[in-house]
């Protein structure tokens, strides 16, 4: 089933015309609708993590640096346009993160809806600024930033930091030492001993090993919470969906 709804035309039904939208429901079962073997979910988590920076960063840059100079040079009508090329660029980035979110959850999102905002010149500009939902994806470039920027840096620690302490008995011998260290836990228990430094470090990797996957699993978690918060509308699609009807 197609994921694009159908409208029927503004001559046949002419009280519809301005509420014609795209939108999008969830569509029938398919393969995205069940849930992934748990062996390769955590893999896809720490992967929509990692990868949420980069898309972060453009989608931030983006979204300042348009909205800045569309606000700054509306006064000279140069605004309208990057403005509503911005917004533009918003739908763009929110149907990336739509995406990525459904694959990492392993199911649809709710459905969300644009109106109509096709025209020429100045009506046309206009109408893409007066789309509620473009906002609400611009929104989202800016808010969602912090929390991919603490997603990637946690993950990324939590997991390699992990990996390093369980394997510290194989490369604890290249560290630095002073005559008589042992390294941590000599430092912080004052425990002279390269059997009990191994051993520390050993079961300080398999604590942050053990909760990665929940760590990891929760930040995922907000960030998808936040995307469907601000990038999905059931009930304006609902809205749109009967007024078109």
């Amino acid at each position: 089933m197609p994921e694009t709804t159908a409208f029927p035309s503004a001559s046949r039904y002419p009280s519809a015309s301005r509420y014609a939208t795209e939108s999008r429901y969830p569509s029938a079962p398919s393969a995205l609708d069940t849930a992934a073997p748990r062996a390769g979910r955590f893999g896809r988590e720490l992967g929509y993590l990692l990868t949420g920076l980069p898309l972060g960063v453009a989608a931030f840059v983006v979204a300042v640096a348009g909205f800045s100079l569309g606000v700054g040079s509306f006064v000279v009508l140069l605004g309208l346009p990057v403005l509503a090329g911005t917004l533009r660029a918003a739908r763009g980035f929110a149907r990336v993160e739509r995406r990525r979110v459904e694959a990492v959850r392993g199911r649809r999102l709710p459905a969300h809806h644009y109106r109509n905002t096709a025209g020429a010149g100045v009506q046309g500009l206009l109408r893409a600024l007066l789309e509620p939902q473009s906002w609400r994806d611009l929104a989202h470039m800016l808010v969602a930033f912090p929390l991919r920027i603490a997603g990637f840096v946690i993950a990324l620690v939590w997991t390699v930091a992990g990996v390093g302490e369980l394997f510290y008995a194989v490369w604890s011998w290249s560290l630095p030492r002073s005559e008589g260290e042992e390294g941590l836990l000599d430092l912080m228990f004052g425990i002279s001993s390269q059997g009990a430094d191994i051993a520390f470090n050993t079961g300080v990797g398999v604590v942050l090993l053990a909760t990665a996957i929940p760590v990891v699993r929760g930040l995922c978690a907000l960030q998808a919470a936040l995307a469907q918060g601000l990038l999905t509308n059931r009930t304006a699609a609902a809205r749109a969906e009967s007024a078109a009807a």
